[in-house]
């Protein structure tokens, strides 16, 4: 994984405001909070809350992948040796503390500072990757279930529709630029090192526009609404985020990758159902000659269409009946929770039967509470 030479000059732990030591959750709720207080669509025209907001997903795109934090803070920790290369740097006139590099030894810190002391780009390989987009959609219950997809409206950096992110007005096209022949740096030879800075002809882009796009004034990019296509898949929970690859924010100048869409699904709540794990749930009030006797039962399903359903005989309240899942299910098994229902008022026809049946012969309820006599005959 190669290095950025904005790790060295950035606190991506400050701009998130947490602690070197933070946990992967820590993190992810501070750029969440943050990502929300700072969004475009929260703060319209505000340039300078929008410069914050890609600084935070900058920071994020970092911490929040395990592979590059690992080489962040390798980098970060090794810093300060890095300064110390070239004139005056370990090993040359000068050298501080007589500080010697074995690059026997070296083995993955060559990889690791390839990138930023003396590795050529590829040519081509001159823009900056896009900013990650993270977003919310709210999705309704029987979506969430069954799966779908949906449209997501993402407010933001987006490719340029009249130079189609070229940045050029059309039907010009940018060439490759002279100073650097296109890799976007230029190398300063300093001894044993070669340093590679951006280069100040083209910016770092490896491209000139002798034309810019009227549209974008050669930006490549225009700030709009536009909507995704996302396929949510069945199950999904609330709270969960999905990552939609190379859909968030357009990539700066040829060679570079698109920015990941994450989406962050807010799942409504149902008058009927609720979720356990991947199955639905359904609570189901049974009168009590139901329950006692057994009853075949008309409940609800997701489409809005009826099943029936057994009660067997003697059922009490909190049994959990599991129905298959089925396409009226939305594909999930189906817990029914039995809720016996105690009426409040009796008539006197109905008092008359429950008195009958408290007063014929049945078994003892509470056989557990009963006093015992122990070994001694003493009660207990």
């Amino acid at each position: 994984m190669e290095p950025q030479r904005e790790w060295f000059e950035k606190d991506y732990y400050k701009i998130l405001g947490v602690a070197e030591d933070a946990s992967a959750s820590d993190i992810s709720k501070a750029y969440r909070r943050l990502a929300k207080e700072l969004h475009p669509d929260a703060n319209p025209g505000d340039s300078a809350v929008e410069d914050r907001f890609k600084e935070v997903a900058s920071a994020y795109d970092v911490l929040g992948d395990s592979s590059k934090r690992k080489a962040y803070d390798d980098v970060r920790r090794l810093g300060p040796m890095a300064g110390a290369f070239g004139p005056g740097g370990p090993g040359g006139p000068g050298a501080a503390g007589g500080f010697n590099l074995n690059f026997e030894q070296m083995g993955d810190l060559q990889n690791l500072f390839g990138g930023l002391f003396g590795r050529r780009r590829r040519p081509g390989d001159t823009g900056q990757r896009g900013a990650d987009i993270e977003t919310e959609v709210k999705l309704d219950f029987a979506d969430a279930v069954s799966g779908a997809t949906i449209a997501v409206p993402v407010t933001g950096e987006a490719r340029c529709r009249t130079c189609e992110g070229l940045g050029a007005e059309p039907p010009a096209r940018p060439q490759p630029c002279p100073t650097c022949s296109g890799t976007g740096v230029t190398e300063e030879n300093q001894g044993l090192f070669s340093f590679s800075r951006p280069c100040t002809a083209c910016a770092g882009r490896g491209v000139v526009i002798d034309e810019p796009c009227s549209a974008c004034r050669g930006r490549g990019v225009e700030h709009r609404r536009r909507e995704v296509k996302a396929r949510i898949p069945a199950g999904v929970t609330d709270g969960q985020r999905i990552k939609l690859k190379g859909r968030g924010g357009p990539s700066q100048g040829p060679g570079a990758q698109p920015g990941d869409l994450y989406v962050r699904i807010s799942v409504k709540p149902h008058r009927l159902f609720g979720r356990d794990g991947k199955n639905l749930t359904l609570s189901v009030p049974v009168t009590f000659s139901e329950a006692a006797l057994g009853a075949h039962v008309k409940v609800p399903t997701l489409d809005d269409s009826t099943i029936t359903i057994r009660i067997p005989p003697g059922t009490t309240t909190g049994r959990r009946l599991r129905i298959p899942a089925s396409p009226s299910t939305g594909g999930a098994d189906l817990i029914v929770e039995v809720e016996v229902v105690v009426p409040e008022h009796l008539s006197d026809e109905q008092r008359a039967a429950v008195e009958a049946f408290a007063a014929a012969p049945g078994d003892d309820p509470r056989p557990h509470l009963r006093r015992k006599t122990s070994d001694h005959g003493e009660s207990s």
